[in-house]
C-alpha cells in the first residue's frame, strides 16, 4: 500500500465528489494540515447532524409518553415507563450491528442507510398516537423502533474515529457525541412546542417535525461524506475485540457515564411528573443540554491531563451528586433536586468525553507493546480496534437507557419514590471508581501511558 504524502494527496483532494478515499493517514502532520483536517471536519459536521436527528428520534417517546394519558390512552405508570425504556433497549442492541456496518459498507454509505431508517419510527408514531384505542403491545412495538435512532451513535463514532489523529480524538469524538447528545435536549425542548401548535395536544407532530431533518441528513451524507478504505476490516477481526479485557472494563465504565446520561435523559420528564406533579416537564430539556455541552469539555480536558484521571475524579463527583439527589427528593426539595440532578447530568457528560478519550490510547499502547518493531502496522491495528471498541462499548453503555427508567418505575411502584433506584446507581458508581483506579490509575497500570 502506498503511504507517501504525494499519493495520499492525489487521492483525497477530490474528496467531495468521491465515494471512497483509498489512502488516509491523519498521523502524518503534513497530510493532516494540507488536506486531512478539511475533509475530516466536513465529515464530522454531517455526521453530527445525522447523529443529532438519530438521538432526537430515539428519545422522542420520553416526551410523548408523558402526554398519552391526556389524549385518552389508558396506560398505567409502569406501562408509560416501559414505553420510555424500550427504545433504550432496542437502541443498545442495534449498536452492535451498526458498529460493524462501518467497516463492512463504509461510513458514508451506512450514514445514508441509518438516516433513512428513521422514517420507520416517526411514521409509526404519527399513525398510532391518533388512535387512543391502540393496544399497548402495538404502541410498545412502535416505541421500540425508535431504538433505530440509538444505533446511529455507534456507527457515527466508529466512523469519525478513523478520520482524526490520536491527539485530536478526544475533542473530535466529544464534539461528535455532544452534537448527537444535544438531540436529547432538542427533542425535550422542541417537541412540547410542536405538539402544542394550534392549541390542544397534537402528538403526531412529535413525529412529523423530524421528517424534513431526516431528509436533510440523508442528503448531506450523500453529497458531502466519504468512505475510508482504511476502515475496511474483516468481521472476525472486529468481533475479536470482545475477547480483550480492556474492552469489557471500558464497557463497564461507559455504562456509568453514557448509560447514566441516556437513562436519566429518558426518565427525567416522567420522573419530574411523578415526584413533582405541579412542575412543568418542559424544564426537562435542561439536564440533557448541560450534559451534552459538558461532553466535549470532558474530552478536551482528558486530552490534556489524561482520560483516566478525569474519569476517576468524575465518578467520585457522580457518587456525591447521587447522594444529593436522594436527599432532596426524599425531603421534597424541588430546587435542591433540580440543582443536584443538573450536576449529575454534567458529570455524565464529562465522563462520556473522558472515557471515549481513554479507548484509543489504551489500544494504541497495547498494540505498540505487542509489535514494537512495526509501529505503522501497530497504529493501523490500534485504530481499527479502537473503532470497534468505541461502538461495542457504546452498545453496552446504551443499556442504561432501558434499565434506568425501568429501575425508577420499579422503585416508585415499591416505595413510592426513586430513592432505592438512585442508591443502587450510587453503589454502581463506586464500582466504577474502583475499576478506574485498579486498571488505569494505580502504579504499574496503563496509567503510565497517559491513558
Amino acid at each position: 500500500m502506498t503511504t507517501s504524502f504525494e499519493a495520499t494527496q492525489e487521492l483525497v483532494v477530490p474528496a467531495r465528489g468521491s465515494r471512497w478515499i483509498e489512502e488516509w493517514n491523519p498521523e502524518d502532520e503534513t497530510f493532516w494540515q494540507r488536506t486531512g483536517e478539511r475533509i475530516a471536519r466536513r465529515n464530522l459536521i454531517w455526521s453530527i447532524l445525522a447523529e443529532n436527528i438519530g438521538f432526537s428520534v430515539w428519545l422522542m417517546w420520553s416526551v410523548v409518553a408523558t402526554r398519552l394519558p391526556k389524549v385518552g390512552f389508558a396506560y398505567t405508570t409502569d406501562q408509560l415507563f416501559l414505553l420510555v425504556a424500550l427504545p433504550g433497549l432496542v437502541g443498545a442492541m442495534m449498536r452492535f450491528p451498526y458498529t460493524f456496518a462501518v467497516p463492512k459498507f463504509g461510513g458514508r454509505n451506512w450514514t445514508i442507510v441509518s438516516a433513512l431508517l428513521l422514517f420507520v419510527p416517526t411514521t409509526l408514531l404519527v399513525t398510532l398516537v391518533k388512535q387512543p384505542a391502540t393496544p399497548f403491545w402495538m404502541m410498545a412495538l412502535a416505541a421500540s423502533t425508535a431504538g433505530l435512532g440509538g444505533g446511529n451513535f455507534a456507527s457515527s463514532m466508529a466512523n469519525i474515529s478513523f478520520f482524526y489523529p490520536d491527539k485530536k480524538k478526544g475533542f473530535a469524538l466529544g464534539l461528535n457525541a455532544a452534537g448527537g447528545n444535544v438531540g436529547v435536549s432538542s427533542v425535550q425542548l422542541l417537541t412540547p412546542i410542536a405538539i402544542g401548535i394550534g392549541g390542544g395536544i397534537h402528538l403526531a407532530n412529535a413525529g412529523f417535525m423530524w421528517m424534513p431533518l431526516i431528509a436533510l441528513a440523508t442528503f448531506g451524507a450523500v453529497a458531502f461524506m466519504n468512505n475510508l478504505r482504511v476502515a475496511k476490516s474483516p468481521f472476525r477481526d472486529q468481533v475479536a475485540i470482545a475477547k480483550r479485557k480492556h474492552t469489557w472494563v471500558m464497557a463497564w465504565l461507559y455504562i456509568g457515564t453514557f448509560g447514566s446520561f441516556v437513562g436519566y435523559s429518558a426518565a427525567f420528564p416522567l420522573l419530574l411528573k411523578t415526584q413533582f406533579p405541579d412542575v412543568s416537564t418542559n424544564l426537562a430539556f435542561v439536564g440533557p443540554l448541560v450534559g451534552s455541552v459538558a461532553r466535549p469539555l470532558g474530552g478536551l480536558i482528558a486530552d490534556k491531563v489524561g482520560g483516566a484521571r478525569v474519569t476517576f475524579w468524575n465518578f467520585i463527583a457522580m457518587g456525591l451528586a447521587t447522594v444529593g439527589v436522594v436527599y432532596f427528593v426524599a425531603t421534597g426539595n424541588l430546587p435542591g433536586f433540580l440543582m443536584t440532578f443538573l450536576v449529575l447530568f454534567i458529570t455524565t457528560g464529562f465522563g462520556n468525553g473522558s472515557t471515549f478519550r481513554m479507548i484509543p490510547v489504551i489500544f494504541r499502547a497495547e498494540a505498540l507493546q505487542a509489535d514494537p518493531e512495526h509501529p505503522d502496522l501497530a497504529m493501523l491495528r490500534a485504530r481499527r480496534d479502537s473503532a470497534a471498541v468505541l461502538g461495542f462499548t457504546s452498545a453496552i453503555g446504551a443499556l442504561g437507557g432501558y434499565f434506568i427508567p425501568q429501575a425508577f418505575g420499579a422503585s416508585i411502584r415499591a416505595t413510592h419514590g426513586p430513592g432505592t433506584a438512585l442508591a443502587f446507581f450510587g453503589l454502581f458508581y463506586c464500582t466504577c471508581i474502583a475499576a478506574t483506579w485498579w486498571y488505569y490509575r494505580r502504579p504499574g497500570s496503563l496509567g503510565a501511558a497517559n491513558v
